[in-house]
């Protein structure tokens, strides 16, 4: 084989991968002229007709042609030009490595992210917080898989059995932290890797930015040029079909090029709602992490360190009366130690648990156990003395059929649960029941002063036995 029909091969290789990425049309008419003149393993010299060429491939097929020369040949491959004397010969290179010295671009306004002409990429800000870092981030069983994924993900990103790595839990459990962490993990073993973290608000804004200004092939042609892309919050894409076609593309293209996808969520894709059946069978490609509330030892944990960092001497009681006393919410926790901290400076009074309960109760809700709808029943049938029994059964006698409703009216007061499930738990009756229950019995507090006096007694022991 010559070496001018090696070079044709190593190109018709390139056109053969890009035909399942765009039509036949756009490669007869713009790959096809271009002819290989050389390639050394490290560099692939190309004449093409004019700089038009060189402009079109590079503002719109760079994204897709580079990682296929990437997976071909290596990463590290560089493309140069030739263009015909005729024409304004030009010298730019393009390489598909990160040169370090390149200055930051604003990942808010988006652009073409490639230097026309020539197909030099940039450096840009990967919109990482300092403070969100795996140094700083406190494991416990709560978010152990999430934290182990994540490293994992950082050692080898794109290349592990976690892609897309899917973080979900309610707010201020952490999902934010862990998922910037592995940013900065990445960066730090692998400083040649694009990493960027965005939101999915801020990520839906950037798209209608691009739909107005006609450049949404400039929108998704930069997020396929990032190695590591993290989304915070992915649940925003519900309802939103613009944005999830356009999501779409930039998925498929880094997954199959195999960089890595962090995604957050405050629900499992099983849960999630008005989102397009193709990406949610994408979330579930990789693995699904779930963070649960810090149970007690992580939250002294938590403490202690939050501690540290500001300086605080706080003594070993109020640390244990935080754990048990503060709602299991990292963001919570926090936001409470810095307030009895700062409470503490300004009154020049240590730090006890007296101060702790004074100072506290104006910043956070104190917890208690669970209120149960369980425990709601046990409380009214005792104060009714009314066996269980009867209470269950179908018997509508003045006194049976009143503790149920009062039961319903607490449960509704002090637990999170839908009405069908106080309804269903209390008697098998429907939420329609459980509304009119409530109803009677505010009703007949309005009107009846003992009665109310009954019921205000009933919430006391029940939030008392709690």
């Amino acid at each position: 084989m010559t070496q001018n029909e090696r070079y044709n091969d190593v190109w018709q290789d390139c056109i053969d991968r890009l035909r399942g990425a765009i039509t036949e049309e756009e490669i007869v008419k713009w790959f096809k002229p271009i002819r290989p003149i050389n390639f050394d393993g490290a560099n692939l010299s190309l004449r093409v007709p004019n700089e038009s060429f060189v402009a079109n491939i590079e503002k719109r097929y760079l994204g897709i042609l580079l990682p296929i020369i990437s997976e071909l040949y290596g990463a590290n491959i560089k493309i140069h030009y030739a263009i015909p004397r005729s024409q304004k010969p030009t010298t730019d290179t393009a390489t598909s490595t990160l040169p370090q010295h390149a200055a930051p671009t604003d990942t808010a306004n988006i652009k073409n992210p490639f230097v026309i002409p020539g197909i030099r990429r940039m450096m840009f800000d990967p919109q990482l917080n300092h403070n969100y870092t795996f140094d700083n981030h406190i494991e416990g069983e709560c978010n152990r898989l999430a934290r182990s994924a994540g490293m994992a993900v950082a050692v080898n990103p794109g290349n592990n059995a976690f892609n897309p790595l899917y973080i979900y839990g309610d707010s201020g459990l952490g999902k934010t932290h862990i998922a910037q962490a592995i940013g900065h993990e990445v960066r730090q073993r692998h400083p040649e890797l694009q990493v960027l973290y965005v939101s999915m608000n801020k990520f839906q804004a950037q798209f209608q930015t691009a739909y107005k200004n006609g450049e949404i092939t400039d929108f998704i042609q930069f997020y396929q040029m990032v190695d590591v892309l993290i989304i915070d919050d992915i649940q925003e894409l519900t309802g939103k079909t613009g944005t999830q076609n356009a999501f779409f593309n930039i998925f498929n293209h880094l997954h199959l090029g195999g960089k890595q996808l962090i995604l957050t969520s405050d629900k499992p894709p099983v849960e999630l709602k008005d989102i397009e059946q193709r990406l949610l069978t994408r979330f579930k490609w990789g693995l699904s992490a779930y963070l649960n509330v810090p149970d007690y030892e992580t939250k002294v944990k938590i403490i202690r360190a939050k501690a540290k960092r500001m300086g605080a001497n706080i003594p070993e009681e109020v640390v244990s009366y935080l754990a048990e006393n503060i709602s299991a919410n990292v963001r919570e926790i926090e936001g409470a130690l810095s307030s009895l901290v700062a409470n503490a400076s300004f009154l020049n009074r240590k730090i006890t648990i007296s101060l702790a309960k004074d100072i506290l109760k104006v910043y956070v809700k104190l917890t208690q156990r669970e209120i149960t709808i369980e425990h709601i029943v046990n409380v009214v049938c005792e104060y009714y003395n009314i066996d269980l029994d009867t209470f269950n059964s179908a018997k509508r006698t003045r006194d049976v059929a009143q503790a149920r409703q009062v039961a319903m009216y607490m449960a509704k007061q002090h637990t999170k649960a839908p009405l069908t499930v106080i309804g269903s738990s209390i008697g098998g009756r429907n939420h329609a029941t459980v509304l009119h229950s409530c109803k009677a019995v505010a009703d007949a507090m309005d009107i009846d002063k003992t009665f109310k006096a009954q019921i205000e007694e009933i919430d006391r022991i029940i939030l008392n036995k709690n």
